[in-house]
């Protein structure tokens, strides 16, 4: 991995201009309340999108402290605070001890938090199976790696922003 920055490129690709087109849709698509609404429905959770969301992170996770999951959602603290209060009020999730701080919390699924994943994961890909019911195996699959790949991209592109440290000039 390099320690130099890329540099940013003057202009963009027309292709890669179409991809942010095409991914800014889709994010606008999946993001629509009445979506979320029907998605919720089919998966008989009745949980808003900012749940959902705190949800699918714990799933994909060993068991994070708060802050942890805000850093990963890319939200303020304070409102994983009131989604894992309503969460646990819900018995979706629970609270564990640190094992590396006994004074501090660690977020973990419940059974029913777990079922409550998988049915929404479920509904998701059964509503994506009908929308894309005309492509062919083989497309579907050539989807599905690209997409991995430019997620792994986005994410070694985000990680190396991370790492680097701001030059202090005297």
């Amino acid at each position: 991995m390099s320690t130099e920055p890329l540099p940013v490129p003057a202009v963009a690709s027309p292709e890669v201009i179409e991809i942010e087109r095409a991914l800014t849709r889709i994010t606008y698509l999946s993001t629509r309340a009445r979506q979320h609404d029907r998605l919720m429905a089919m998966a008989g959770v009745p949980l808003d999108r900012a749940a959902v969301a705190l949800l699918r992170q714990v799933a994909d996770s060993d068991p994070l402290r708060p802050g942890e999951l805000a850093q990963r959602l890319g939200v303020e603290a304070s409102h994983v605070t009131r989604t894992v209060q309503q969460l646990q009020r819900s018995g979706y999730v629970t609270r564990v001890p640190d094992p590396d701080d006994g004074r501090a919390q660690r977020i973990e699924l419940t059974d029913a938090g777990r079922e409550a994943v998988d049915r929404v994961r479920d509904a998701g890909a059964r509503g994506m199976q009908l929308a894309l019911s005309d492509w062919s195996a083989e497309e579907l699959g050539q989807l599905a790696t690209l997409f991995h790949r430019m997620v792994d991209d986005f994410l070694s592109y985000a990680a190396d922003d991370e790492t680097e440290q701001p030059t202090i000039s005297a």
